[in-house]
């Protein structure tokens, strides 16, 4: 019985990410943040290039 590696990696982030959320909740708030914020950035991105192709790809 071979444990698959994927299987390891996301347990060890796992637990890396409950580690960090117990011991220092603030910062780990502030990480969810800065991830949410990229996720925002990146689908107005995506959003702005749609709106730019819509209208005939013209600046």
């Amino acid at each position: 019985m071979a444990v698959n590696s994927k299987m390891i990696a996301v347990f060890v982030l796992v637990v890396f990410a409950l580690y960090v959320i117990i011991t220092d909740p603030a910062k780990a708030a502030d990480y969810v943040q800065i991830g949410f914020e990229g996720i925002s950035s990146a689908a107005q991105s995506v959003g702005d290039f749609m709106t730019w192709i819509a209208n005939g790809a013209k600046d």
